[in-house]
């Protein structure tokens, strides 16, 4: 079945009047992305706290109705209802039936991380007898899905380190991804704390697909039991990370190795002076416009 999609360019503040007005006029789906993505002002967000929506300034929304609605009378109703919107701010465009998921996933291909650590979507089987450590992952409602620099470079990191008996944990651990591929690397046990609950329930569903449900355990904030790490991951933003960095010096053994993301080149040296206090060997690897930090928990 086709659909007409309707697009808006509009500001923060207006989005939701302007939502709310065309769910009134029947809007079957409303999605919402940044009018600058893919130039230099793009800005990225991640991981909003439990019933927080963070936006961009400038935002395209798209509205996607049934194909045989009255689009001159939609325009004319948008008129009346948002008297705001511009005409040059509205474009209609005729969108054709799609099996949506399989072209999303069309999209999504195995990605190498270090020296044998690799992604695998569900609908690709790696090689059988190839020397590698896979993590199935789809992309879905929880971040990360190593698309992203910053996760890229916590499964390198997770990649090049001795896991075989440790314990690890995941703050912030959004898809499970970190924690997952920790396991699957040969980590005893992992510990994931995230303060959404949808996040709780992503990993939870990855860990089973990856066949290490028994050894995750996922925890909103404040509620994991007291237990040190013998490595620490954190890939979540640069001012958490500061705030977090006596909490992290207390979740991990003496010697513990760490790797901090989430972190903008720029941000990194205001965080190697906070973490030089519990940490040593701090070093900084860049990709693109993030980093990462690692080194050992002082002994």
């Amino acid at each position: 079945m086709p659909w007409l999609e309707l697009s808006l360019t509009i500001r923060a503040a207006e989005q939701p009047r302007v939502e709310a007005a065309l769910e009134d006029l029947g809007a079957l789906s409303i999605t919402l992305q940044d009018a600058d993505a893919e130039t230099p002002d793009e800005e990225a967000i991640f991981e909003p706290g439990v019933g927080e929506l963070p936006l961009w300034n400038q935002i395209v929304l798209n509205a996607l109705f049934e194909a045989d609605v009255d689009r001159r009378g939609l325009t004319a109703a948008i008129a009346d209802d948002l008297p705001f919107i511009e005409p040059a701010q509205i474009a209609w465009r005729d969108v054709g039936d799609q099996d949506w998921t399989r072209v999303w996933m069309d999209d999504y291909k195995p990605m190498p991380f270090g020296r044998r650590l690799w992604v695998y979507p569900s609908n690709i089987e790696p090689p059988v007898d190839g020397d590698i450590v896979v993590v199935r992952l789809d992309p879905g409602l929880a971040f990360g899905t190593g698309t992203h620099p910053t996760t890229a470079m916590c499964l390198e990191w997770l990649d090049g380190q001795q896991l075989a008996g440790k314990s690890v944990l995941d703050f912030g651990c959004g898809s499970g991804i970190l924690a997952i591929a920790a396991l699957k690397l040969g980590a005893a046990r992992a510990v994931g704390i995230d303060n959404d609950p949808q996040a709780i329930v992503s990993s939870g569903d990855n860990a089973e697909r990856n066949g290490v449900e028994a050894d995750l355990a996922v925890y909103l904030p404040g509620e994991a039991p007291v237990e040190l790490a013998d490595v620490l991951v954190a890939n979540i933003l640069a001012g958490p990370l500061g705030e977090l960095a006596p909490t992290f010096a207390a979740a991990v053994k003496p010697g513990a190795p760490f790797a901090l993301s989430g972190i903008l080149f720029g941000q990194h040296e205001e965080l190697l002076t906070r973490y030089a206090e519990w940490f040593d060997n701090l070093e900084i690897r860049q990709l693109e416009d993030w980093v990462r930090i690692s080194g050992l928990r002082k002994r």
